[in-house]
């Protein structure tokens, strides 16, 4: 009779690494070294699984000018904080207190709290899903999953503008009620003004999803000739952003990379999602109004690079 993993008496859950001890002391046979190499595998998955769940992004300290009522300690130092106005600092996001001194040698360990996170538009990305414990906004999710659930079909999806009052209803709902927003059929039958509440909520972002730092890096991929090179320049330019904007932008790309199988029905292929998404997904950190300008075309070709080649980037 053969012997399965779980048919032994020897194992347990708890036990796990001593039985798996005790296979690899004794002598190599073949029911023994599979059961081994079964429990290995287990064990492996389970931690990777485990590991997807709980995103662990750093995030800097939103630090603010404050004047704190009544006596103060920094909670980075222990000392007392002086004056009666403006004697140190405090975090937008998590409420931590320090001196002004102190707040440039905190660590970068940020843990966003729902009481300082009012809002979900508008929000930086970072701190939301810091805030909310998840992998991405809950707005990118909901309204992706409500689009690929009814809506993959729709001519001219992503082009098509929504009636703007009804867009502002669903930001307010997100902002109001979280992931508990009802964006389904009944509420909102059009599903263009779902699309046009996921291009809003990238829009008013604080810091693109595509951040200033690494803009300029995408717009030289965008200028390559050589398709490898170029390709190799944007898989440069991915790991200039941060943690949570990159999982956001892949899951996106994924996203838009399925819409453009539905070419046929919805009309909207790489290139144009590109010039939808192009301007909505990056800013340029220029003032010059004439070099942004310049930068669209560049903007739009990162876009349907990105799509086309998202199983290759990410």
């Amino acid at each position: 009779m053969a012997l399965t993993l779980f048919d032994t008496d020897e194992y347990r859950p708890p036990v796990w690494k001593s039985y798996l001890y005790q296979l690899q002391q004794e002598a190599p046979h073949p029911r023994r070294v599979t059961c081994a190499n079964e429990l290995t595998s287990l064990v492996r998955r389970a931690t990777l699984k485990e590991n997807e769940q709980i995103p662990k992004y750093e995030k800097v300290h939103n630090f603010k000018v404050h004047t704190f009522r009544g006596p103060h300690w920094c909670e980075y130092c222990a000392n007392f904080m002086w004056g009666l106005i403006a004697q140190g600092v405090k975090c937008a996001d998590c409420g931590l207190n320090v001196h002004k001194q102190c707040s440039k040698m905190v660590p970068n360990d940020c843990k966003p709290d729902l009481k300082h996170v009012k809002k979900v538009y508008s929000c930086d990305l970072t701190t939301l899903v810091k805030a909310h414990i998840t992998k991405r906004p809950m707005v990118v999710d909901m309204c992706i999953r409500e689009i690929e659930s009814r809506g993959l079909n729709s001519e001219g999806l992503y082009r098509v503008s929504g009636f703007s009052d009804l867009i502002e209803d669903v930001k307010m709902a997100f902002d109001r009620d979280g992931e508990k927003a009802d964006i389904s059929v009944n509420m909102y039958e059009d599903i263009n003004i779902i699309t046009g509440a996921l291009k809003l909520y990238f829009r008013d972002l604080p810091i693109p999803l595509i951040t200033y730092d690494a803009y300029p890096k995408f717009i030289e991929s965008a200028k390559i000739m050589d398709p490898d090179e170029q390709l190799e320049t944007l898989h440069e330019a991915l790991k200039l952003l941060p943690p949570a904007h990159c999982e956001t932008l892949r899951y996106l790309m994924a996203h838009l990379k399925r819409v453009t199988l539905h070419e046929k029905e919805n009309l909207m292929n790489a290139e144009n999602l590109g010039i939808v998404f192009g301007p909505t997904l990056m800013r340029s950190p220029e003032l010059d109004a004439m070099a942004a300008l310049n930068d669209i075309r560049y903007q739009r070709l990162v876009v349907e690079l990105l799509i086309k080649n998202e199983d290759i980037l990410f």
